[in-house]
C-alpha cells in the first residue's frame, strides 16, 4: 500500500484532494471507513485534542491501523489540531499518520519557534509522519455557531513563504476565506460568509511549494470546494456536518424506535446519517 504521503502527491498532481473527516466514536470512524471503502479512494480519520480524549489517543490509532491492515484500506489518521509541545509528543509516541501543530493564534514568531520545535521531535521520532502547521486564523468551533469568528486573519502568500522556509512543515493549513462551523442561520447563509478565495490559494500554493489544506469545510458549495482543489487544496477537513448529521440521526433513530435499548440498533441510523454525508463529500473531492 502506498504511504500517506504518496497518496496526498498523487492527489495534488491529480488536481483532487482527499478527505479528512474528524470522528469523536468508534461510529464515526466506520462511517468514514465504509464511505471510502465503497468509493475506492484514500481517506484520512482526523482527531482533536478533545476528539481523541473521548474515543483514546492511542485506541484510536489501534482501531485505524487495525481496519487498514484488515482490510488494505487507504485509511490514516491524523492528530488534529494540537495546541501543545507535550499533546504532539503524545500523538507522535501513539503512532499517528499525521500531526497538526495549531499555532494559529499565537504570533508568527512564535508560531513558528513552537511548529518547528514540535516538527524536530516529531520527524526524529517517525521520519514518515506528515507534519501540518496554521498560518492565519480560521476560528476553532466545530459547532453550529452565531456568526463568523471573530479575529478571522487570512494568510498572505508572502508570509506562508517564510513560515514554511523557517519551519520545513510537509503541510500548510492558510487562512484563505474560510472558517470553522457553520453559521446557525443556515447552509445558504455559511455559503454566503464563506468566500474562499482561490487566487490566494494558488499564490501560496506556488510560493510555497507545499500540499495545502482547507479546513472548515462543513457548508461549503461543491463548486467552492472544488475551485480551491484546483487552485491547489490537497485535504479537506469536515466535521461540524458529521455533528449534525449524527445528532439528527440519532434522534430520529430514538424517535422512531422509543422502546429500543441496545445501543447498536438506535445508534446505527446515526451512523448511516454519518456515512452519507462522507459520500457525498468524498465524490466532490475526488471529482467523481
Amino acid at each position: 500500500m502506498k504511504s500517506l504521503r504518496e497518496y496526498i502527491l498523487e492527489a495534488r498532481n491529480d488536481s483532487v484532494a482527499i478527505g479528512h473527516f474528524n470522528v469523536s466514536t468508534i461510529d464515526g470512524i466506520w462511517a468514514v471507513a465504509d464511505a471510502a471503502k465503497g468509493l475506492n479512494v484514500p481517506v484520512v480519520i482526523g482527531v482533536s485534542e478533545g476528539e481523541r480524549d473521548y474515543v483514546g489517543v492511542r485506541e484510536a490509532v489501534a482501531v485505524v491501523r487495525t481496519i487498514r491492515e484488515e482490510r488494505g484500506q487507504p485509511i490514516f489518521i491524523n492528530a488534529d489540531h494540537t495546541y501543545s509541545y507535550d499533546r504532539i509528543v503524545e500523538a507522535v509516541d501513539a503512532g499517528f499518520d499525521a500531526v497538526i501543530f495549531d499555532g494559529a493564534k499565537l504570533p508568527f514568531e512564535e508560531n513558528a519557534a513552537m511548529t518547528k520545535k514540535c516538527l524536530e521531535y516529531a520527524k526524529k521520532k517517525n521520519p514518515n509522519i506528515i507534519f501540518e502547521a496554521e498560518l492565519g486564523y480560521i476560528g476553532q468551533s466545530s459547532q453550529v455557531i452565531s456568526a463568523v469568528p471573530v479575529g478571522v486573519q487570512l494568510t498572505s502568500a508572502a508570509d506562508a513563504k517564510r513560515f514554511s522556509d523557517e519551519t520545513g512543515i510537509d503541510m500548510l493549513a492558510p487562512a484563505v476565506g474560510n472558517f470553522h462551523g457553520l453559521l446557525e442561520a443556515g447552509m445558504s447563509a455559511t455559503l454566503a460568509a464563506k468566500k474562499i478565495d482561490p487566487e490566494r490559494i494558488r499564490e501560496i500554493a506556488e510560493s510555497t511549494g507545499l500540499p495545502l489544506v482547507l479546513h472548515g469545510g462543513s457548508g461549503q458549495g461543491d463548486d467552492m470546494v472544488r475551485s480551491a482543489i484546483k487552485a491547489g487544496i490537497s485535504i479537506v477537513h469536515v466535521n461540524t456536518e458529521l455533528r449534525v448529521a449524527y445528532r439528527i440521526g440519532l434522534l430520529k433513530s430514538l424517535s422512531d424506535t422509543p422502546d429500543e435499548v441496545a445501543p447498536y440498533k438506535y445508534m446505527k441510523p446515526a451512523k448511516i446519517a454519518m456515512q452519507a454525508v462522507v459520500e457525498q463529500k468524498l465524490k466532490v473531492f475526488n471529482m467523481l
